[in-house]
């Protein structure tokens, strides 16, 4: 198979300059080697048209599919910066905090207290404060987790947060174990049982419980198990309504919409159904149990942000064993743990001719003291040389958010791309911030 299918995992604003060994892959205009002679490698880009666009996909699907009003809350947890933030603000989204650490960059941000919202499965004090100070939002976990909050919020600010009440529907999606977090064995969330103690609570200590959350897992492809799961949880507010006398304004089923990683993953999953499917199940799970019509807010965070995003990567050396072909690049579990976590598949292009005859079977290793250091397996690609740049399409997501400093590896510098013009974002760290918390011993 060519290439050329793989483009599609890339950014929209992707593009080949040039013809045979002079073409070039090129993002939002901007030359890729450039960008990785000054800003050095690993590097990553963020592709801005990307982002609006999926941002744009998300309003016109709840807008087109759902009669009541509707949100989206993007995940900070998928990648999170100041600039990334500021963006969020901008499109009018709400920001999934998890902690006081993303609430600080949320505010260094000037994201506005009514466009924060914070997560957490077991928030420390720390995060509580943050929250009851900054957050309009805040998804209460546990029934420990509201009795810390009760004199937070009694004894706080005047302007105090709403609550909503995170619960397991007892169904999870289909997709790797480690995403899945709707079972009834999950760490996350009440029981049902739960919710109803949470609402009594709410109620006889005058809190502003206003919301239903739940979630299900992370990156599946298949919106099926939502239904179950959403007649669950409305079948819980009906019991609620007749116990308390109390129903939800909001209702989020979470997030959690897969993209395509890898060209067998193709074509991409289409967020205008999920969203579609969603509103529908809801809808009519509403009117058969006459209940009104609650704000929907979806909290998709992968499929924003994952496409928008390309590491690029520089060919140390080439390697032939027995049975495999080994491009060894500069970077990998440091900058990208999903493929040791997950099992991850990604794809690659070369920046130089990328679409030049593939020679077979490539694996792709990091510097890292690890045998499953290995970002990439198996994938076709031409005859590569040392110094050559790489390119990763779906990086966007998960990615940073989880990296480490791991052997001493630096995090790398993140561009945002937009028309032709390359904005550095985050920069690079050097081996003086690895020291920069560091005390020497008395």
């Amino acid at each position: 198979m060519g290439n050329e299918k793989r483009l599609s995992l890339f950014p929209l604003s992707t593009a080949i300059t040039g013809d045979g060994p002079d073409a070039r892959l090129t993002i939002a205009g901007c030359n890729l080697e450039q960008l990785a002679e000054s800003y050095d490698t690993p590097l990553y880009l963020y592709d801005q048209l990307t982002l609006d666009t999926a941002a744009a996909a998300y309003r016109q699907a709840l807008a087109d599919h759902y009669a009541g009003a509707g949100g989206v809350t993007y995940a900070g947890k998928a990648f999170l910066c100041t600039a990334a933030a500021q963006w969020v603000q901008r499109q009018d989204m709400m920001l999934d905090c998890t902690g006081a650490g993303e609430i600080h960059v949320a505010r260094v941000a000037g994201v506005p207290r009514a466009q924060i919202l914070v997560h957490g499965v077991n928030k420390s004090p720390v995060d509580l404060a943050a929250a009851v100070h900054h957050a309009r939002v805040i998804v209460v976990d546990n029934l420990t987790e509201l009795a810390r909050l009760v004199p937070l919020l009694q004894n706080g600010p005047a302007d105090r947060p709403e609550l909503w009440l995170r619960v397991r529907p007892g169904i999870a999606v289909n997709t790797h174990a480690y995403r899945q977090t709707g079972q009834e064995d999950s760490k996350f969330g009440m029981g049902l049982a739960e919710a109803s103690q949470a609402v009594a609570i709410c109620q006889q200590e005058a809190l502003a419980v206003t919301g239903i959350h739940f979630h299900q897992g992370s990156h599946f492809h298949d919106p099926e198990p939502i239904a179950p799961a959403l007649e669950t949880v409305l079948d819980l507010i009906v019991a609620l309504r007749e116990r308390h006398g109390w129903t939800p304004q909001v209702l989020s089923p979470g997030g959690g919409w897969g993209v395509a990683y890898h060209e067998d993953d193709l074509p991409h999953p289409v967020i205008g159904a999920y969203v579609a499917f969603i509103a529908h199940h809801l809808s009519a799970g509403c009117k058969q149990r006459n209940l009104p019509l609650p704000r929907l807010q979806l909290e998709p965070g992968r499929s924003l942000v994952a496409q928008a995003g390309v590491a690029l990567y520089r060919v140390g050396a080439v390697k032939t064993t027995a049975a495999r072909r080994w491009l060894m690049i500069d970077g990998g579990l440091a900058d990208n743990p999903r493929p040791a976590l997950y099992e991850a598949r990604y794809s690659a292009l070369p920046i130089q001719a990328p679409l030049r005859p593939n020679a077979g079977p490539t694996w792709f290793a990091g510097p890292f003291c690890e045998s499953g250091d290995v970002l990439i397996e198996a994938l076709p690609m031409p005859t590569m040389q040392a110094g050559e740049l790489v390119a990763v399409p779906i990086s966007g997501a998960y990615q940073l958010a989880m990296g480490s400093n791991y052997n001493g590896a630096c995090k790398p510098a993140v561009l945002w791309l937009h028309e032709g013009k390359a904005q550095l974002i985050q920069r690079r760290e050097t081996v003086e911030d690895l020291v920069a918390r560091d005390l020497p011993l008395s």
